[in-house]
């Protein structure tokens, strides 16, 4: 049984716990699978108080979120768990029951309204100039200018705020969050998840961690790759830095080796004004908001070509696919080439095979897309207040139950070429490996295949080829 008083953040078990409950070790955070038997105690305990509230939230499209309790024992011995959440809940850092974030709040307030405020007023400019050069579109280099301006501030913000975070481990020592992540700013959410927090209270509070669990609850992500009351290791890419600082001085099971290094894309053309690489499938363009360490095509060139930046790609091909890009490196160079694109005097040529037949040999696809990124598939297209997306396609092959096609986007937005292909108003057959709007398979087979423009500063007409690896 478990005593609960809704004022405090431990919550107690009634009588101690049974021989055997108590791991010798503290399981490894990054092991999936369910948890132990005081671990998933605590687990359904919380799960039970989220069942009586009904976080309202939590029930909203992709509006779920990760829970963590840890099992912790006092100096006397007296053992009860701590509860956690991912983020915030209900639009709050601080909710009664659980254990507050890890910044310092009053550090934040000093700064974030207004650097907030500051990136919706960029966003609203960047959002008036992409309707702006849907009819001229020479100011194409503005909007290029506004997104990186738009970019280096959220940065910088995120900057600041991880400052005001300070991670503590088991031997007593601190270190700030940006510390750990050094040379690079740290992921945006680090410290945010709830293992960290969890164990930095329990360190703060001369509390010995026993156990943890971390489950999702609510409405899954709109990817569908969590489900609610299922338990999930800790993350890789943000507490697979943090938390094995905050355990050192506990005695923790080892954790599961990490997966293959992946391969680097290539230079094919480099010269003081641009880059054309080849992107290897599974390697994001850019990294994520906030999130400018986490690996990608930008992150391994910047030891080669430290002055690149996420806006000086001109293309972003999303991790699942593959091919050509090109990147430029100063100013002029970046709005000679978007203005290329934008009066198709550039082309970058993709193909795909489509799950299905397709109906015809050519043809132009004019789907006005909005909420790309984790809509439903017919919501991404609204002829109202949709984005004006345009692609050009081409059968190249039929083969037995797939359609090889050619891409060739007049426009460029997000998914763009998932949702015109999968789309019943598109080609209606999903591009193979497309898990999110079709079926998954050894891979998306999309790839950037074909490259050409006119070098800005030699006038030279230059092609670049990459045959697709499917």
């Amino acid at each position: 049984m478990i005593n609960a008083p809704s004022s405090q953040v431990v919550t107690y078990f009634y009588g101690p716990p049974l021989p055997g409950d108590v791991p010798v070790r503290l399981p490894s955070p990054f092991v999936p699978g369910p948890p132990g038997p005081l671990a998933r105690r605590a687990a359904e305990a919380l799960q039970a108080r989220l069942r009586r509230e009904r976080w309202e939230a939590l029930e909203q499209p992709g509006g779920g979120k990760m829970f963590g309790v840890l099992v912790v024992a006092e100096p006397g011995g007296r053992v009860g768990f701590l509860c956690a959440f991912s983020g915030m809940l209900g639009g709050a850092w601080n909710v009664e029951g659980f254990v507050p974030p890890l910044f310092d709040p009053v550090a934040r307030d000093a700064f974030w309204p207004a650097g907030e405020a500051e990136l919706a007023a960029l966003g609203r400019r960047h959002a008036a100039l992409l309707r702006a050069v849907e009819v001229e579109p020479a100011r194409v280099a503005e909007l290029a200018e506004v997104g990186h301006l738009r970019a280096e501030r959220s940065r910088d913000l995120w900057r600041r705020m991880a400052l005001t975070y300070v991670i503590p481990n088991a031997r007593g020592e601190d270190q700030p969050l940006g510390a750990l992540f050094a040379p690079r700013p740290p992921p945006g959410g680090a410290g945010d998840c709830a293992a960290p927090k969890l164990l930095a209270y329990a360190f703060r509070q001369r509390l010995t961690p026993l156990a943890l669990a971390e489950f999702w609850w609510g409405a899954p992500p709109l990817d569908g790759r969590r489900e609610s009351g299922v338990y999930y290791p800790a993350c890789d890419n943000k507490c697979g830095i943090v938390l094995p600082y905050m355990l050192q001085g506990l005695s923790v099971d080892p954790a599961p080796r990490t997966a293959t290094v992946m391969e680097d894309p290539r230079v094919l053309h480099e010269d003081p004004w641009l880059l054309v690489v080849d992107k290897p499938v599974g390697l994001p363009t850019v990294p994520e908001r906030h999130a400018p360490a986490r690996d990608s095509v930008l992150v391994r060139l910047q030891p080669r070509f430290p002055a690149l930046g996420g806006s000086d790609f001109l293309h972003d091909l999303e991790r699942a696919a593959s091919g050509l890009l090109v990147i430029a490196r100063d100013a002029t160079t970046r709005a000679t080439l978007l203005r290329q694109f934008a009066l198709r005097e550039a082309e970058h040529r993709q193909v795909a095979w489509v799950d299905g037949p397709v109906a015809g040999e050519s043809g132009l696809i004019e789907l006005p897309l909005r909420g790309t990124s984790h809509a439903p598939l017919e919501d991404c297209v609204d002829r109202v207040h949709g984005k004006r997306a345009v692609s050009a396609w081409k059968v190249l092959e039929r083969g037995e139950g797939r359609t090889r096609v050619e891409w060739v986007l007049v426009t460029r937005h997000p998914f763009q070429v998932r949702i015109h292909a999968a789309h019943r108003l598109g080609l209606g057959a999903p591009l193979v490996g497309d898990a999110r709007f079709g079926r998954e398979d050894t891979r998306l087979m999309l790839h950037a295949e074909a490259l050409a423009f006119t070098h800005p500063h030699t006038g030279e007409r230059l092609e670049f080829t990459a045959p697709a690896p499917f």
